[in-house]
């Protein structure tokens, strides 16, 4: 029992290690080599872990190769626009300039029904609003709205905007970021001093705090047990 544990364990690990050096991605932004390498994975893994009889390095040797072939595909997908045509494939362009394109439809196999569910979760309910619509090579539909459909900018009107960064996490469960103060040049004392005029006192009573980038100061109290 306890080998079966270890050898679960150290399995799990390699697995995990193997995923994180993938890349962060979503299940559904995966290339289809990517989604079969992560298949794959898992099925060599469960092997050795379900029969102990099996060497465990007969389990880990075809994990190391298969992320390594990934590895190298991905490289060879970065650096040639060839490779990564036969690999990933090519986006498919489905609507063009407010038309559907029955040809590339016909192509991929891809009917007006699933296009029009697509088109739905975007948001977009009415296909005589859409000027493109791309299906990307993860399965990802991309649209591009008629321009007079699409939401209107600041820009369309003249409205001059401010920047807007994204806010800085100074605390979570009352734990300070003290890089994230230095890197904006503030104080562990200046935080405290912020929490103390709004009448808190330490700031492990923080569940979380951030400051934006107009300085202005957001935090939520934790929850005091009754």
């Amino acid at each position: 029992m306890l080998l079966a544990i270890i050898r679960t364990i150290i399995l799990f690990t390699l697995v995990v290690v193997s995923l994180r050096l993938m890349g962060k991605r979503q299940i559904g932004q995966l290339q289809p080599y990517e989604l079969v390498v992560i298949v794959m994975l898992s099925e060599l893994a469960a092997i050795p872990m379900e029969n102990t009889g099996i060497p465990l390095v007969s389990g880990m040797v075809p994990i190391f190769m298969l992320l390594l072939a990934q590895v190298l595909l991905a490289y060879l997908t970065l650096k040639s626009e060839r490779v990564r045509g036969i690999v990933c494939g090519t986006p498919s362009i489905l609507v063009e300039n407010g038309r559907i394109v029955e040809a590339e439809m016909a192509r991929i196999r891809y009917n007006i029904n699933d296009l029009l569910e697509q088109l739905r979760s975007k948001n977009m309910s009415n296909l005589a609003d859409v000027e493109f619509a791309i299906l990307e090579t993860s399965g990802e539909l991309s649209v591009i709205p008629k321009s007079q459909k699409r939401p209107v900018m600041p820009a369309d009107v003249g409205l001059a905007t401010e920047y807007e960064g994204l806010p800085v996490t100074l605390i979570i469960d009352g734990h300070v970021f003290h890089k994230n103060l230095a890197k904006i040049n503030l104080t562990p004392a200046w935080l405290e001093t912020e929490l103390a005029k709004i009448g808190i006192q330490s700031c492990t009573d923080v569940l979380f705090a951030s400051l934006d980038t107009q300085g202005k100061l957001f935090y939520q109290a934790k929850v005091k047990a009754v």
